[in-house]
């Protein structure tokens, strides 16, 4: 895996899109922070290389809402817990709704 600024792209595109298609995968940077992934894949792998990258993402989501969970202890509320605040916000936003017609 490579890293190539936009400036790279934008001046040597071509270089670059022969990488991709050579194999390589490629990290775009922008203020030299990455923010895009370039890798290659063919058209029956599409599908299945967008769910890859879903996939690895949602479970980055699961994690960080398991560690925030852990951190504030709410990974120890029992299951009538949470439906009592479950319950609470639901009321709470009725009460707020019917204030305000």
């Amino acid at each position: 895996m490579d890293f190539v600024t936009v400036r790279e792209l934008r001046a040597e595109s071509g270089k670059v899109w022969d990488r991709v298609a050579a194999g390589e995968e490629i990290v775009l940077t922008r203020n030299g922070k990455p923010f895009a992934l370039v890798v290659p894949t063919a058209p029956a792998d599409l599908e299945a290389t967008l769910r890859a990258v879903r996939l690895r993402k949602l479970g980055q989501v699961v994690d960080a809402l398991r560690r925030q969970a852990r951190d504030n202890g709410a990974d120890k509320l029992t299951d009538v817990q949470i439906n009592a605040e479950i319950a609470a916000v639901r009321k709470a936003r009725r009460e707020r709704a019917a204030s305000r017609r």
